[in-house]
């Protein structure tokens, strides 16, 4: 599919690439992959709106941005997306301030975590990594169609192998907690998220798609001690599964989906190593797993979402 593999950075997807013109916005952009994905945008031309949840944490990514990049228009959002009420707000405020959105990054994430409540009593890896993403995104749809021809790439990961989306109890209210099966399912909604957002988008001019980075060492294992790395060994299928990347080829897969031209046309699909994923192998920990590219169960996922947030969204 395309010239680049697991070792590619940032540096090597953007470049040739031009985004002037185009506006992104960036989610978890107060650390780690967030702040390389806001800088290689920027770098490339693109305004880059920088959103994350700690407004000191965030205000130093985004000087850290305008430092290497000054040419660039740099600006910031404020949202926690474990509180509902805060990703409301946040998404109306970019929808006003700006109107047009042609590329969206939804990157922030938690992982691993122990049993945890978000704002409005949904479990914390399911509503912030879904729920959050999935009202946030719908929000912003009209700026998304205003800029159309325009992208959305969904952080999902190679972890979306642990658990398939129990649709029936997605917040832990009758199971015992298993937090790297949560984590698991939390990154199978956001592929099968990707899939029903790109169905509703795609005629609009609109594609989505979802991305594994790959291992990297950031703020997001901050949950994670030494019998969580054992545990996380055990549960992958082939030595090298945790092979770490560097920051700038973790983020360059989300680089490429948001920008490659060789994904033109396509959509609604889970990309690692700057590649289209093949089918997942029992031996193997690459590739992507048949349910979490499920139409039917997306759509299903896609229902109960609404139903949570308590709104329903149509893009016609």
């Amino acid at each position: 599919m395309s010239s680049y593999d697991a070792t590619s950075s940032t540096a090597d997807v953007i470049d040739g690439i031009s985004l002037a013109g185009r506006l992104a916005l960036v989610t978890g952009a107060s650390s780690g992959l967030g702040v390389e994905t806001a800088r290689t945008l920027a770098g490339a031309g693109a305004g880059v709106i920088m959103s994350a949840r700690d407004p000191d944490k965030l205000q130093a990514a985004v000087e850290e941005v305008r430092a290497a990049e000054p040419a660039a228009e740099v600006g910031s959002l404020l949202m926690d997306l474990s509180d509902l009420d805060s990703v409301r707000a946040a998404a109306q405020d970019a929808v006003r301030t700006y109107g047009a959105l042609h590329l969206l990054v939804n990157n922030a994430g938690v992982m691993a975590c122990p049993l945890m409540r978000t704002a409005q009593g949904f479990e914390m890896q399911f509503g912030t990594n879904h729920l959050g993403h999935f009202l946030f995104t719908c929000l912003l749809a009209p700026a998304l169609l205003a800029g159309a021809p325009g992208r959305v790439v969904n952080l999902s990961s190679g972890g979306h192998r642990f658990a398939n989306i129990n649709l029936d109890d997605p917040n832990y209210r009758e199971r015992d907690y298993d937090k790297w099966q949560a984590y698991g399912e939390s990154k199978t909604a956001n592929a099968l998220f990707t899939v029903a957002l790109d169905r509703r988008l795609a005629p609009h001019g609109v594609r989505a798609f979802a991305v594994h980075p790959g291992v990297i060492m950031t703020g997001l294992a901050r949950h994670m001690d030494e019998a969580d790395f054992a545990t996380l060994q055990a549960r992958s299928r082939s030595p090298d599964a945790l092979a770490l990347k560097t920051v700038e080829q973790g983020a360059a897969t989300s680089v490429w989906a948001a920008t490659a031209p060789e994904l033109e046309g396509k959509g609604g699909i889970y990309l690692e190593n700057c590649q289209i994923a093949e089918k997942a192998a029992p031996d193997s920990s690459a590739g992507v797993e048949s349910y979490a590219l499920d139409a039917a169960a997306a759509e299903r996922l896609w229902a109960l979402s609404e139903q949570l947030v308590e709104q329903t969204f149509a893009f016609d």
